[in-house]
């Protein structure tokens, strides 16, 4: 049974991330095992000047980031909602990077595009989250994937 929408926009309030470095705009499934989200890559996005001048493309680390936001941080808030941790605990988190492994990019991302991330999780045990994470065009072209793990940590000491 899938989560109703003010789950999911709970979930969406709960990533600390925030702008100009989120990249979710919505959840539109989760459960215990899959996550899947979307975004949609503003015209005017702060690293667009930059990369590259003239002819932009979203970086792969942003790429890469974007797939955590939804497949680790998004799906591991559901998951410690789940295990019934309340929102100041989940509020007193952050989950970081401890891996990101088989990463590989098949196309580029033009400013404008919105792209749909699906998270699988492989585990999920003391407070890290490993999942296999695609994305892909809203045609359903693969644009990268990885195997990405995400650990739970305390902000503010």
């Amino acid at each position: 049974m899938q989560p109703d929408k003010e789950l999911k926009e709970q979930i969406l309030e709960l990533i600390p991330q925030q702008a100009p470095f989120r990249f979710v705009d919505e959840i539109l499934e989760v459960d215990g095992d899959r996550i899947v989200g979307t975004y949609r890559f503003k015209e005017d996005e702060f690293f667009y000047p930059g990369h590259f001048p003239g002819v932009p493309i979203t970086p792969g680390v942003i790429l890469i980031e974007t797939m955590a936001q939804t497949g680790a941080v998004g799906h591991g808030i559901y998951l410690m909602m789940q295990k019934g941790m309340s929102l100041d605990e989940i509020k007193s988190q952050a989950t970081v990077f401890s891996l990101a492994d088989q990463v590989e990019f098949f196309t580029m991302v033009p400013p404008g595009a919105r792209v749909i991330v699906t998270g699988e999780k492989m585990f999920y045990r003391r407070g890290a989250l490993r999942s296999s994470v695609t994305m892909a065009s809203e045609d359903g072209k693969p644009i990268c994937r990885g195997i990405l793990t995400g650990t739970g940590v305390r902000l503010n000491g």
